[in-house]
């Protein structure tokens, strides 16, 4: 198995595993451009955990891994592994900034419920990983 890239569009991005925001390619291309990594990417990934069964992982990375799906849009590489693919399918990666800050966020149409701190999700087509998810938020 290889990576699968999807190159950038300006027209219809239906096609797309997922996408970023204006406001997060800005801020992505920003951190990017500092991390002093040649040919990197925001890597997005899911995780056990947190108080809803699923976490966000966000990662800057230079690497291409086998099974990894890219996306190119606004100027930015999108980077999600094969396990990951099927629970973001159709999100879109945001930043967001409020009185208490600001941070990257998902937009995911997957995600059935979510915990208050935005980091934490569920999806009805699947449990919580070995009974996680009843406990805090491991997001703080």
């Amino acid at each position: 198995m290889t990576a699968t890239t999807y190159p950038e569009t300006h027209g219809d991005v239906a096609e797309k595993a997922m996408t970023i925001s204006e406001f997060g390619a800005q801020k992505a291309l920003g951190i990017i451009g500092q991390s002093g990594k040649e040919n990197a990417g925001v890597r997005v990934f899911i995780k056990s955990g947190g108080c809803s069964g699923y976490q966000y992982g966000m990662a800057i990375d230079d690497r291409e891994l086998e099974g990894d799906t890219i996306v190119h849009d606004r100027g930015v590489k999108l980077l999600v592994d094969h396990m990951s693919l099927s629970l973001l399918r159709g999100s879109e990666v945001d930043f967001v900034e409020n009185m208490m800050g600001g941070g990257f966020t998902v937009n995911n149409p997957n995600a059935t419920s979510s915990c208050g701190c935005g980091h934490s999700f569920r999806t009805d087509s699947a449990q919580s990983p070995d009974g996680e998810g009843s406990t805090g938020c491991g997001s703080h």
